[in-house]
């Protein structure tokens, strides 16, 4: 499989076209498969798979932060994020199949990031001395393109982690890069022999369009499903790609039908670079509803969430007046399944634009929230910058320190 990390290889964009796009690409980086790039239709320039990995001009434009979610609160080394009591999420690689131009961790694609760790020996003693953690994540980065010795070395290495069951693998590849599947014997036969019958393995396949469900991804879960692994399918809800109540529905039932049935759909995170991208909450709320008019119950079991930085909250429902919402899990056991009542805004894209409703005890989030987090660049031209991310107050033990800032520049990764 071919990678291509350079818009000057890709014929089907003009010279002019190429040249308007580079300075995104000098911000935000650029990576595809050629595989990938056969999907998209280049004579619909609103194509999806195009909107999908294709650069756009008003990612420029300023808006989001770029940790929007303050994961650096949740980190306790490098590599390592503890959020919630049962999980942990190991940052295992830095580089994906192809980089979604909505990305909320394009961070980690930037120089002189270095949240994800290749080393993660520390990261499994902190897991096997915190015998609490039952879920580990593996994610980045996609965990499916570090080599099949490497990944079967993490995974033999979880195993051995008595209070360890469940390892989940975030992944794309089998949209951007089925192959990686079907050409490997020895990734499905690891998956077979660690995925067990009370010990099992999933994949949080990232399935974005129905277009994506080629006979070749489709052939890569079917490989891993007959392996043991159990398939599941989470995507933000992203304007132009899957926003519309048909793609959505069509895309949950052919899920439904393939064995890797939908989870989650996410409210878009405000994210530098994103603005193109963003959807409004009851935008996406009325979107979501829609599509799950249609289909068997098997395609109507996904949940529309927002993973705010205190916790995955739910979106239940939304009125002429009213949002409500609901803790599904959250940082704070105070918070843990309470029930929160908003007052409706059709322009609000995240749960700190939200004016709670008066007399509740709902809480009201400011927007800069317990840490600061600088906004998205101000070189529009794409020139480096820095940023700053600002663990807020509260250390805790196990933590790193309160204050501690991490820097990276606006500049993309040419990785392999």
């Amino acid at each position: 499989m071919r990678y291509i990390k350079k818009l000057e290889d890709i014929p089907q964009l003009t010279e002019t076209k190429r040249a308007a796009l580079q300075p995104v690409a000098d911000v935000y980086a650029f990576r595809v498969s050629d595989y990938y790039l056969d999907l998209i239709d280049w004579q619909d320039p609103a194509d999806p798979i195009r909107q999908l990995v294709i650069p756009r001009e008003d990612e420029l434009k300023d808006w989001g932060r770029l940790d929007a979610s303050n994961e650096a609160a949740n980190t306790v080394m490098r590599g390592v994020q503890h959020k919630y009591p049962d999980t942990a999420l190991l940052l295992c690689n830095e580089v994906c199949g192809a980089y979604c131009r909505y990305c909320f961790r394009k961070r980690l694609f930037m120089n002189d990031n270095d949240e994800a760790s290749k080393d993660l020996t520390t990261g499994f003693e902190y897991i096997r001395t915190h015998p609490e953690i039952t879920n580990v994540l593996l994610t980045g980065g996609d965990p499916l393109l570090l080599s099949t010795r490497r990944l079967t070395e993490i995974i033999d290495t979880l195993r051995a982690i008595e209070h360890v069951q469940i390892i989940r693998i975030g992944t794309k590849m089998t949209a951007f890069n089925p192959f990686r599947v079907l050409d490997d014997p020895a990734l499905v036969a690891m998956f077979e022999k660690y995925s067990t019958p009370r010990k099992r393995i999933y994949i949080m396949n990232h399935f974005d369009h129905p277009r994506e469900l080629t006979d070749e991804a489709v052939a890569s879960v079917d490989r891993l499903i007959r392996a043991g692994v159990i398939m599941t399918n989470q995507c933000p809800m992203i304007a132009g790609i899957n926003d519309d109540p048909q793609v959505l529905s069509d895309m949950f039932r052919q899920l439904s039908w393939i064995g890797c049935p939908p989870y989650y759909v996410f409210q878009g995170r405000p994210t530098a670079g994103n603005d193109p991208y963003k959807v409004p909450i009851v935008r996406g709320w009325e979107v979501f509803r829609e599509a799950l008019r249609h289909g068997s119950g098997l395609a109507r079991r996904a949940r529309f969430v927002m993973s705010h930085e205190t916790g995955k909250i739910e979106i239940l429902a939304v009125d002429d007046e009213r949002i409500y919402l609901r803790y599904q899990r959250a940082k704070d056991a105070n918070l843990r399944g309470r029930f929160l009542v908003y007052r409706r805004d059709d322009d609000a894209y995240w749960l700190d634009d939200l004016e709670p409703i008066a007399g509740t005890d709902t809480p009201r989030f400011a927007a800069e929230g317990l840490a600061t987090v600088a906004d998205g660049p101000s070189d529009r031209r794409g020139r480096a910058g820095v940023i700053a991310l600002t663990i807020g107050s509260g250390w805790r033990s196990g933590c790193w320190p309160a204050n501690r800032s991490i820097s990276c520049r606006f500049s993309s990764r040419d990785r392999n």
